[in-house]
C-alpha cells in the first residue's frame, strides 16, 4: 500500500508539472488518467501489480 500510494503521488506531481509546463495539454492528461483508472479495474491489474511489486523489491535489494 505504501509503495502504490507513493507512486500515485509521484505520478500526480509529474502530471501537474507537465500540464503547467506545457509539455502535455489537459485533454490528453485526462485521457491518460482515465486509461489508468480503467486499466486498474481490468483483468490485467493483478499482473501489473505483481510486476511493479517485484520491481520495487529488486530495487530495494540493491546495496551500495
Amino acid at each position: 500500500m505504501a509503495i502504490s500510494l507513493s507512486v500515485v503521488l509521484l505520478l500526480a506531481i509529474i502530471l501537474v508539472v507537465m500540464i503547467r509546463g506545457g509539455s502535455i495539454k489537459a485533454g490528453p492528461a485526462i485521457v491518460a488518467a482515465l486509461f489508468g483508472f480503467f486499466l486498474a479495474s481490468s483483468g490485467m491489474a493483478p499482473s501489473i501489480d505483481n510486476f511493479l511489486n517485484s520491481l520495487a523489491d529488486s530495487i530495494n535489494a540493491i546495496r551500495f
